[in-house]
């Protein structure tokens, strides 16, 4: 039995847990048998003490056994790509068709919105028919079959993480790095894959605004999955606006299937690219990460990426008229609102989060968790920074539901941009974070 006080007085005093310790700590409290004060106590002495690797390593593992984990026979070697989340981050809807019609097995387990980011799965549910839920069987069997598969996460998988990040996000202690890093890696370790990319996000409209947090975090993430055995590269990549020209679900999946016809915004294109090519190189396929990007770039040029995204949605119920006629298939909502700029100059800077925000006012994310999502509602972001605007130009078009203008939706994307004489534009990945001792 756990000395629930003095496991918590070791944090505090910085003392090391052994693994033991962790492994029936999680136990118990997945169980039950730990009240709720006890663990928030151990989370916030982890905020400001943290944890040793050995400690990191122990708790990850006790998270990702604590329910089933997917397996994959012996000869098929899985890859999976996270996001650390952002504002019109479409990039998974690209990469798992792209990297499988690259001959590397995708197994993507996503999730839905978060706050003011979107999810995969919120995106998928926009196209009719898509089934965003698969049993572990089938999972596995389109993977073997297709090459790739997405699916939202199970209950069954690492289900004490999902206990400990309910208490996390009600108790001050979600921005701890090795807390993150464990709930991200006990949820993909579950997930069944061999190699992890991580695209960790930086700027206005990311949750690691500085690229100093944004790197640690990246440290972390490749490090610990290093220590548990898995191959694992991060990007960090520029969340400072929107990725792309377009906010809101049914848009987003209208964008996704433009990079996959080799086309679409540049910046969306080059992330895919460069996050594709570090999953392909990561399951061997590529030698090098340039090699592995050229590949990527060939798939996209010869349509094999968009005739392995057709295989995925037939694979999994969705209505594969989106790629033909994505208008018919993919409706906008029907009023349009511009939101123009009151200044000449150039487009300097985004607080990307607040465009985020204006999406869920106007339907497209949650507020409540029992919330619905209007998948048709839409932001479309007409100016990027760098580019110029003279007044009276429109900044961004609000695509909404018949009815009154919401108000707060359109105050929030007044305010969420900066007018200037000047503007740096940053590349969109900023940095390539490699385990110790491999770069």
């Amino acid at each position: 039995m756990l000395d629930m006080p003095r496991f918590i007085e070791n944090k505090r005093d910085g003392l090391e847990h052994s693994p033991e310790e962790l492994r029936e700590f999680v136990r118990a409290f997945q169980a039950g048998e730990i009240p709720d004060y006890q663990t928030s106590a151990w989370l916030m002495a982890v905020l400001f003490r943290g944890l040793s690797r050995k400690e990191l390593t122990a708790f990850t593992l006790a998270l990702a056994t604590s329910g089933s984990v997917v397996t994959f026979p012996g000869s098929l070697a899985c890859v999976d790509k996270h996001s650390t989340g952002g504002v019109g981050d479409k990039t998974s809807l690209v990469l798992v068709p792209l990297v499988a019609s690259c001959g590397v097995p995708v197994a993507k387990l996503s999730g839905r919105g978060l706050g003011f980011t979107g999810g995969t799965v919120d995106k998928l549910e926009s196209i009719e028919g898509f089934r965003t839920h698969l049993t572990r069987e089938e999972f596995v069997r389109q993977v073997e079959t297709v090459g790739c598969a997405i699916s939202g996460h199970s209950e069954e998988l690492a289900p004490a993480e999902r206990r400990f990040y309910e208490l996390r996000d009600v108790t001050g202690t979600v921005p701890s790095i090795p807390l993150i890093a464990s709930s991200i890696l006990s949820k993909k370790i579950a997930g069944g894959s061999r190699s992890f990319v991580f695209d960790v996000k930086t700027g206005s409209g990311a949750f690691m605004r500085t690229l100093d947090d944004s790197r640690a975090l990246a440290r972390q993430l490749v490090d610990l999955s290093l220590a548990l055995g898995h191959r694992s590269l991060a990007l960090i990549s520029g969340m400072d606006q929107p990725l792309g020209r377009w906010v809101g679900n049914a848009a987003e999946v209208r964008e996704a299937i433009d990079v996959l016809k080799n086309a679409g915004p540049a910046d969306t294109r080059d992330l895919c690219i460069r996050l594709g090519g570090a999953m392909v190189f990561l399951a061997g396929k590529a030698k090098s990460l340039p090699e592995g990007e050229d590949l990527c770039r060939k798939a996209l040029a010869a349509g094999n990426a968009l005739e392995r995204f057709r295989m995925l949605l037939e694979a999994q119920g969705g209505l594969t008229l989106c790629i033909d006629e994505p208008d018919r298939a993919l409706p906008l909502a029907p009023v349009k609102t511009l939101i123009r700029s009151g200044k000449k100059g150039m487009l300097a800077s985004f607080e990307t989060e607040r465009i985020g925000n204006a999406l869920r006012h106007l339907g497209g994310g949650r507020r409540k968790k029992e919330d619905s999502i209007d998948p048709q509602v839409a932001i479309e972001v007409l100016v990027k920074i760098g580019e110029e605007v003279s007044p009276g130009d429109p900044v961004f078009a609000v695509y909404r539901r018949n009815g009154p203008e919401d108000p707060a939706a359109l105050a929030l994307l007044e305010e969420a941009y900066a007018v200037s004489e000047s503007a740096s534009v940053q590349p969109i990945v900023r940095e390539v974070i490699e385990p110790l001792g491999t770069g």
